[in-house]
C-alpha cells in the first residue's frame, strides 16, 4: 500500500508538467459548464492529485464511501512505476493511499456496501475471472471464481473448453444476495447469497426480452419499494429490468451503450454511456439530460487511444463508470488508455 503527502501533483502520462487540482483548462479559460436548469454542473477534468509513480490505465470504476472518500479502480498504465490499481482520494482530491496490485490489467467493476457498521468493497477482475470482497484497505474477505456450480458453466462449449467467464459488475440486494454480470464472458447473470454460495443463473445470449448481450453493468433498484435488478445490456444498446428471480420486466430507453448506474437520494440515476456521453434519468427512468455529449462525432473509438491533450474540455470520450457523491456531484471515469477522472460539481 502506498501513501504520499497532500502536496503531490497529478502528472500527465508521458508528460512532465503537473496537472494541478482544480486548475482551469490549458487555454486558461473557465471550466466547462454542462447540463441545464436544476441539473447544471461545472466540470473539472483530471480531478485528483495522483502521485508521480502512478499512471492511470483505463479508469473503470468509481465510488464514494461514508466518509466522502473517492475510490478509483483502473487497469494500470504500462508506464506506471506502481502496480496499484485502486487509488483513494479525500473529498478535495488529495491522494490518501493506493493498493490492489493483483488487479493490474483486470480492474473493472466496483461496488461499495455498508454491512452493519462496516463498509466493504466488491471488485470485479475481468482478467482473472474473479469477484473479490475486500475491506476499504484492500484486505480480502472472500472471492468468487468460475461459476462451475451453475449448470450452464458445468458443460464444455463447442470447442470442448469451459465456456468463457469474465465478470464485469455486480449488484447486491437488501438481503445480501450478489448478482454478478458475466459481461465479457457468456452473457449470463450468476446469483450468490451473502456468503458467496451459488443460488441460480438467469439470462442467456441473445436479443429477445430476458436475453442479454454483454450485461456490462448491474444494480439493485429499490426506488419503487419492490427491489428489481437493472442491467446495462450494452451489446443490445439498452437497459433491461428483471425481477429478483431473473424474469424480464421491461426495457428502459434513452441510452446507446449503457455501462453502469448510480442512484442519488432524490431518485435520479446517472448512466455512463460508452459512446461519448453521460445520461441522467429521473426516478421514472425518463431522460433528464445528456451531459458532455460528443456521440454525434462518432470518433470515440479512436480518440480513446490518444493522449489527453486531444480530449475536448466539456466533452466525454468513453464514460465507463460514474457515481453521485453525497452532495449530488457526479464523478465520471472513462475507458481511455491514459485514464481520466472528471468531477461534475453541481452548481444548480
Amino acid at each position: 500500500m502506498q501513501e504520499t503527502s497532500r502536496r503531490s501533483f497529478l502528472f500527465a502520462v508521458g508528460g512532465g508538467a503537473p496537472l494541478i487540482l482544480g486548475a482551469a483548462d490549458k487555454a486558461g479559460s473557465k471550466k466547462p459548464i454542462l447540463g441545464e436548469g436544476a441539473h447544471t454542473y461545472e466540470v473539472t477534468h483530471d480531478w485528483g492529485e495522483l502521485p508521480a509513480d502512478i499512471k492511470y490505465g483505463n479508469t473503470h470504476g468509481v465510488c464514494e464511501d461514508s466518509q466522502g472518500r473517492i475510490y478509483v479502480h483502473h487497469t494500470v498504465n504500462a508506464e506506471s512505476e506502481s502496480s496499484d490499481s485502486m487509488v483513494v482520494f479525500d473529498a478535495n482530491g488529495r491522494f490518501i493511499k493506493s493498493w490492489g496490485k493483483d488487479f493490474k490489467g483486470g480492474a473493472h467493476g466496483l461496488h461499495i456496501r455498508k454491512e452493519g457498521s462496516t463498509e466493504f468493497l466488491y471488485l470485479c477482475d475481468t482478467k482473472r475471472g474473479l469477484v473479490v470482497k475486500t475491506t476499504l484497505d484492500g484486505e480480502e474477505v472472500f472471492s468468487l471464481g468460475y461459476p462451475s456450480q451453475a449448470e450452464t458453466y458445468s458443460k464444455p462449449g463447442a470447442d470442448g473448453k469451459p465456456i468463457k467467464y469474465s465478470p464485469t459488475n455486480l449488484a447486491i440486494t437488501p438481503n445480501g444476495d450478489i448478482y454478478v454480470g458475466d459481461g465479457y464472458g457468456s452473457s449470463y447473470v450468476n446469483v450468490y447469497n451473502s456468503r458467496g454460495e451459488y443460488k441460480f443463473t438467469f439470462g442467456s445470449p441473445g436479443k429477445e426480452p430476458g436475453q442479454l448481450n454483454c450485461p456490462h453493468g448491474i444494480i439493485c433498484d429499490e426506488r419503487g419499494g419492490q427491489p428489481i435488478i437493472t442491467i446495462a445490456d450494452r451489446g443490445n444498446n439498452r437497459i433491461q429490468n428483471f425481477t429478483l428471480e431473473g424474469k424480464h420486466i421491461e426495457f428502459v430507453g434513452g441510452t446507446n451503450l449503457p455501462c453502469h448506474f448510480s442512484f442519488y437520494s432524490n431518485g435520479d440515476v446517472v448512466v455512463p454511456d460508452l459512446g461519448a456521453r453521460v445520461t441522467l434519468l429521473d426516478r421514472d427512468n425518463k431522460v433528464i439530460v445528456h451531459l458532455g455529449d460528443d456521440s454525434a462525432a462518432n470518433t470515440w473509438k479512436d480518440l480513446r487511444k490518444e493522449p489527453r491533450d486531444k480530449f475536448t474540455p466539456g466533452k466525454f470520450v468513453c464514460p465507463h463508470g460514474a457515481c453521485f457523491d453525497r452532495a449530488g456531484n457526479i464523478f465520471v471515469v472513462e475507458w481511455v488508455e491514459v485514464g481520466r477522472v472528471s468531477k461534475l460539481r453541481r452548481v444548480a
